[in-house]
């Protein structure tokens, strides 16, 4: 099992990315940490292999909180997690060692594919024979969305963000019209939260003709 450290000082926010990373078959959460010290602390008794890392902490800037563990010769990878869309912030993380970055707010399905990508990553052993498998390796980690072809992170993101504000269920012609897009584009990327394990589809039978399939993501997701 990957261990986990969550550091998030916002309750709500903490248990949604500890119940998140929990869903993932091969991780498991450690701890939560609700603060940069608090953290510092935690790891000091306990390493772990991978930090989720909210970098706006109420007692230190989370690049501080990598200094330290840097500094205190722990190797645990890191995933910087933020709402701010500064790239210059972002070379900092890549100077620190964080291995990836993730913008909040973000689905599950985002985080999945992080954490995915990650696992293959440590499962990468053994010696270098040559660049290529350097750069295969680096690439498992750092490179880009996995998505199929065609598809975008952001239609993606549109296409869930919109499912959980009708827990209910929408059709595909509903989120198509909410979103912008046809209502082909809309089932493909339905069909794939449904492959990824993060909504769910339901057929709502009416007076006539055949059942209308909806789609919803869990409350708990």
């Amino acid at each position: 099992m990957i261990s986990v450290l969550v550091v998030e000082d916002e309750e709500i926010t903490a248990e949604a990315n500890r119940i998140y990373v929990e869903r993932v078959p091969g991780f498991e959460v450690a701890g939560v940490a609700r603060s940069g010290g608090e953290a510092l602390r935690f790891l000091r008794k306990r390493p772990v292999d991978l930090i989720l890392l909210d970098l706006y902490l109420p007692d230190m800037h989370g690049l501080e909180v990598c200094r330290a563990v840097r500094a205190g010769g722990l190797m645990c990878d890191i995933i910087a997690v933020t709402s701010a869309r500064d790239l210059a912030m972002v070379r900092s993380a890549v100077s620190l060692g964080i291995s990836q970055y993730l913008l909040k707010p973000f689905t599950f399905a985002t985080l999945l594919e992080k954490l995915t990508r990650y696992a293959r990553f440590k499962e990468e052993a053994g010696v270098a024979v040559g660049q290529g498998d350097v750069d295969r390796v680096l690439g498992t980690l750092r490179g880009s969305s996995e998505l199929p072809k065609g598809m975008s992170r952001d239609t993606l993101d549109a296409v869930a963000a919109k499912l959980r504000e009708r827990p209910e269920g929408m059709a595909a012609q509903a989120v198509a019209d909410a979103i912008g897009v046809s209502r082909v584009t809309a089932r493909r990327y339905l069909e794939h939260l449904v492959e990824l394990g993060v909504a769910a589809r339901m057929p709502q039978y009416g007076a006539v003709g055949r059942p209308e399939l909806l789609y919803r993501i869990p409350m708990e997701s």
